[in-house]
């Protein structure tokens, strides 16, 4: 029996698979019509934990043109929710016979990788907090592979809210991962998370480079600029001079544009306290710009002003359109009907389950906090030596400063070549010496004084 596929993060399509769903879209796109025979009797549930309209429509529609069923909880406030069930309750019922696929939405980060361990059916993320959306980032990809025929070596500005937009992270990191290069220019103060910088720069070879946002108009005007390019050295060439002087960018392919995402501020916290950037026509005048397609994901509030609507380049309504024929041929995937899969998986991150003794992923909007029948704490190993370790549902990295050996009952430090001799279910994560020495653990032979001494506290 083939192994039971789930869409949680965007990582989990190879760049052939998501080339392989481009190419069935677009096929389907010719006659939305003519797939009702595709999905006959298969049944999508769509169980949405945050408000939605495109994406639950999009899903809906999807299913109902391949020739399948919808049940849908639009408002979970009004289901078992209310009454207390938990979610991983809830994936496991409506798993069991109700439906053959569920599409999740959720406001915890990792809520949709909690539903694909409970769930006997594949599950699709609509969304998980500030973490990721990844069909919004394949719908994304499609319409810049439309517009411009590829991906590789595209500069796409992403503009507005970069800091809490869950689908900017999930769109930067597949943009990395296809080649092209990402021009941030974030509304002050709402610039990308510094752990989304990181893994752009450790995982897809993603380096920042100061630039200069001069070309660029009224776009950049109230915002620093920063290019995020793969470290290629004739990209490198194109944007900074011998003594690393920043350079003008010259030409933009598409400007991203995010509303701010107020509902997952601070309390109090909030960008309306300041003008809030705007796309027109008087931002889209600048040369550099001339061919850039503005791309959104919906819904807006005033970050593209009424007055572009009519520009050719606005292609924000079209994007929404393209979201059915892509969702058809996910649907159409994960339901075992049209091959685009890879033959061979890929090599997953080690991932082990913590004890109640151990760490905690710090993020408290983690589903990992959020939900503690079930979620229990759970890891994924990013790197051996140095140790880098980071939350298995959120994905937030966790700072550990010492690691517990369960066989010896020994400590040792993060960067400890010793470490690899302890195997990954042995471990046991502490913010600090003190902490695992609380728990019974002592120091191993042959540290240095250096590795005896407290590490600093987990912020």
């Amino acid at each position: 029996m083939a192994e039971l596929r789930h869409l949680v993060s965007i990582d989990d399509l190879s760049l052939a698979e998501m080339e392989a769903i481009f190419l069935k879209a677009r096929e389907i796109s010719e006659d939305l019509t003519g797939w009702s025979h595709l999905c006959q009797g298969a049944i999508t549930a769509t169980l949405f934990y945050e408000p939605s309209t495109r994406t639950r429509l999009s899903f809906e529609s999807a299913t109902q043109r391949l020739g399948g069923g919808v049940i849908t909880a639009a408002d979970m406030r009004n289901s078992s929710a209310s009454k207390g069930e938990s979610l991983a309750d809830t994936v496991r019922v409506v798993s069991s016979s109700y439906a053959d696929l569920l599409v999740l939405r959720h406001p915890s980060e990792g809520a949709a990788r909690l539903a694909a361990d409970y769930a006997g059916v594949p599950v699709i993320n609509a969304g998980d907090g500030s973490h990721e959306h990844p069909t919004q980032t394949l719908c994304d990809l499609y319409s810049l592979w439309v517009e411009h025929g590829h991906l590789e070596g595209l500069d796409v500005v992403l503009a507005g809210d970069l800091r809490y937009s869950r689908t900017i992270h999930s769109f930067a990191y597949a943009l990395a991962r296809f080649g092209a290069n990402l021009v941030c220019i974030p509304q002050h103060g709402f610039e990308l998370p510094p752990y989304v910088v990181k893994r752009l720069r450790e995982e897809f070879g993603v380096e920042p480079i100061r630039a200069s946002g001069r070309r660029l108009g009224d776009l950049a005007k109230s915002s620093d600029v920063v290019y995020l390019t793969p470290q290629k050295p004739h990209q490198l060439s194109l944007f900074t001079d011998a003594k690393g002087k920043a350079q003008d960018i010259q030409h933009v392919h598409a400007v991203y544009m995010t509303r701010p995402q107020t509902e997952r501020y601070a309390s109090g916290g909030s960008a309306e306290s300041e003008e809030y950037m705007q796309l027109g026509k008087n931002t889209m005048a600048a040369e550099s710009l001339k061919d850039a397609v503005v791309m959104h994901p919906l819904p807006r509030r005033d970050e593209i002003s009424a007055d572009f609507d009519s520009d050719p380049r606005g292609i924000y309504f079209k994007q929404a359109a393209r979201g059915v024929p892509v969702r058809m041929a996910l649907l159409a995937a994960f339901l075992g009907k049209i091959d685009v899969f890879d033959a061979e998986p890929k090599l997953a991150l080690e991932v082990r389950r913590g004890e109640k003794d151990e760490l905690r992923c710090p993020k408290e909007s983690c589903i990992s906090r959020t939900e503690l029948r079930h979620a229990d704490t759970k890891y994924k190993l990013i790197s051996r030596v140095p140790l880098q370790v980071a939350c298995a549902y959120c994905s937030h990295e966790i700072q550990v400063g010492a690691v517990g050996c369960r066989t010896t009952q020994e400590w040792h430090a993060p960067n400890s070549p010793q470490l690899k001799k302890v195997r990954p279910e042995e471990m046991a994560f502490f913010a600090d010496v003190k902490e695992a020495e609380d728990r019974g653990f002592q120091a191993a032979p042959g540290l240095s004084e250096a590795e005896r001494e407290p590490a600093p506290p987990v912020l």
